[in-house]
């Protein structure tokens, strides 16, 4: 477990982070975390773990690409001073583009995806004990998929991010393939990106498994 006794954890990102979490900030009991893997995690970390008083708060954003969350990145991070950053982003980057393929001011190519995200990390980096990337995922069984291998792209860019500073690195995409093995993908997701439940429950234990969670 990477987390120490007193410390804040920040999660930011986009719909999937978000969950209906509380505006302005999402921190607190009962729904203030939204009802998706942020408050999963802080569930389990509460239960399992009482004595590090870690302190969880969710900065996602509904419909966020790195650009709409650079925008808000002073006020939403950095002034929040957290020791633990975990940020996955990227899913609306890739799925405007086939959402709205004639729209071309929406669409969030990897160079400039990679650059932001880049540019998130350098600025983090010296000031938080840690930063986690969780990868952006597509529910798509056919790897062949043109949204599907967009979003894998996206994916290894942040992988190779993580692995260039040394982050805690989550592969919520290889934790959804995993599962789709043994089920259909309507049984996680109607759209193939919002998770139901069992699906946040997914991304919830394969972050807490990359910090080190021990049973």
């Amino acid at each position: 477990m990477i987390f120490t006794h007193g410390k804040k954890l920040l999660f930011t990102g986009d719909s999937i982070t978000d969950c209906g979490r509380e505006k302005p900030d999402g921190e607190g009991l009962f729904e203030e975390l939204g009802n998706g893997y942020v408050s999963f995690v802080n569930a389990l970390i509460q239960s399992r773990y009482p004595e590090l008083g870690l302190r969880v708060v969710n900065k996602g954003m509904n419909g966020d690409t790195v650009r709409e969350l650079a925008e808000r990145w002073q006020r939403d991070v950095v002034d929040q001073n957290p020791d633990y950053l975990a940020i996955m982003i990227g899913i609306n980057d890739v799925w405007r583009q086939f959402h709205s393929p004639f729209e071309k001011e929406q669409h969030i190519y990897i160079a400039e995806y990679k650059r932001t995200l880049e540019g998130f990390m350098e600025g983090a980096c010296p000031h938080v004990d840690k930063l986690i990337l969780m990868t952006p995922f597509f529910l798509e069984k056919n790897r062949n998929d043109q949204m599907r291998l967009q979003m894998d792209r996206y994916g290894e860019a942040v992988r190779e991010l993580a692995e260039k500073y040394a982050c805690v690195f989550v592969d919520t995409q290889r934790a959804f393939d995993d599962y789709l093995e043994h089920a259909y993908t309507s049984s996680l997701a109607w759209d193939r990106v919002h998770p139901s439940a069992t699906g946040h429950m997914i991304l919830a234990r394969t972050f807490l498994s990359a910090i080190g969670w021990e049973e």
